[in-house]
């Protein structure tokens, strides 16, 4: 069908969003793209891309765009709560035949995608109604107006209003971790991947170039706190290595709580869910980013390749469950040794946690 006339529609301008819109402009597509928010700054917080979001980049012809942007990320190093070394990974060996891992600004990932989308985004478009039909997605908008589509493809977020008005699922669960991001300017020289890990909570940093380090800290729980950056500092006060200095050079922090999407099926009728919106976990392994990267050069292959629409998401599905699974998976191994004590947890980090963390992206590693 690549070429072909049909009318899409992706809803959400995010990563996931854009990031479809990009992949099916190059497969011969037109899709119109809405975003309920106003064209607004995103909020000043970082992104990690593993080696799988690199390629998948250079898929979309966007790794020429992203390739000044940010720092190269060559190793990832686990510390304990003091800062004593536990283990480390090295990137450029398992990624080595993918790509490149790279942390940046999200911010500036965004345009790149926005660019490569062509640019055209309706902003302010809230969708209030999604009816699949024969061969159709009948499409209302808060603001009155409404349209006929051929495809609607959902991308927007782990609380997909798409998701709920095509009777696909309800609202996301919460995985169980509240999390701070922040960025910090003048801290600290560090030049890795680095994460701290304590008692049932964790603090990462990550350079992402201009001598900005992206901060994520997140503890177990599902109630975001009234003061973030206090709880911030109370929770990690203890904690050694670089945090001390971190968290007196943090002046704002964006709270959150990481949220688990899993669901039956991704599509119903001609209307389909990717990115978060389909099946979003925990960041524990940094794969949001990347898997709806994936899922829209995957999405358009198979558009293009397949005779039909309903054959096209049928294939689409087929392809990306297994490493979705493999991600939701492995997150929540991940996110179980949390409640592992140190003093059992650390000697085992400091024998095996290289291989146990590079064994989390093995399937990754293989083609689409």
């Amino acid at each position: 069908m690549g070429g072909s006339p049909l009318r899409i529609l992706v809803v959400g301008a995010g990563i996931a969003g854009l990031a479809v819109a990009r992949a099916l402009r190059l497969a011969g597509f037109r899709p119109d793209v809405t975003e309920k928010l106003p064209p607004t700054e995103l909020a000043d917080t970082g992104l990690y891309l593993p080696g799988n979001a690199a390629r998948a980049l250079r898929r979309l012809d966007l790794d020429g765009p992203v390739r000044p942007l940010g720092q190269v990320i060559h190793r990832q190093r686990f510390l304990d709560a003091a800062g004593a070394p536990l283990c480390e990974v090295d990137l450029d060996a398992l990624w080595a035949a993918v790509g490149e891992c790279r942390a940046l600004p999200r911010a500036e990932l965004h345009r790149v995608l926005l660019t490569g989308a062509g640019g055209a985004v309706r902003h302010g478009a809230e969708v209030s109604t999604v009816e699949p039909g024969p061969g159709r997605v009948a499409v209302g908008f808060t603001d009155g107006t409404s349209g006929e589509y051929d495809l609607v493809i959902g991308a927007d977020g782990p609380r997909s209003a798409v998701r709920t008005l095509a009777a696909l699922g309800g609202p996301p669960r919460p995985a169980g971790q509240v999390v701070y991001r922040g960025v910090v300017r003048g801290g600290p020289r560090i030049a890795d991947w680095t994460a701290l890990l304590g008692q049932r909570s964790g603090f990462l940093l990550v350079p992402i170039g201009a001598g900005r380090l992206y901060c994520y800290a997140d503890e177990a729980g599902t109630v975001p706190p009234a003061d973030p950056l206090a709880r911030l500092r109370e929770l990690f006060a203890g904690y050694g290595g670089p945090v001390p200095e971190v968290l007196a050079a943090l002046d704002q922090v964006h709270v959150g709580i990481t949220e688990e999407v899993e669901l039956g099926r991704w599509f119903h009728g001609r209307v389909l869910l990717v990115g978060d919106a389909a099946h979003a976990t925990a960041p524990t392994l940094s794969q949001g980013a990347a898997m709806a990267l994936e899922d829209a050069v995957v999405l358009a292959e198979s558009l293009k390749a397949a005779g039909s629409v309903e054959a096209a998401l049928l294939a689409y599905e087929s392809r990306r469950r297994p490493r979705t699974r493999w991600v939701r998976d492995r997150t929540r191994d991940r996110n179980r040794t949390r409640d592992v004590p140190p003093a059992l947890r650390d000697p085992l980090l400091r024998g095996r946690g290289g291989r146990i963390f590079q064994e989390h992206y093995r399937l990754l590693v293989d083609p689409l």
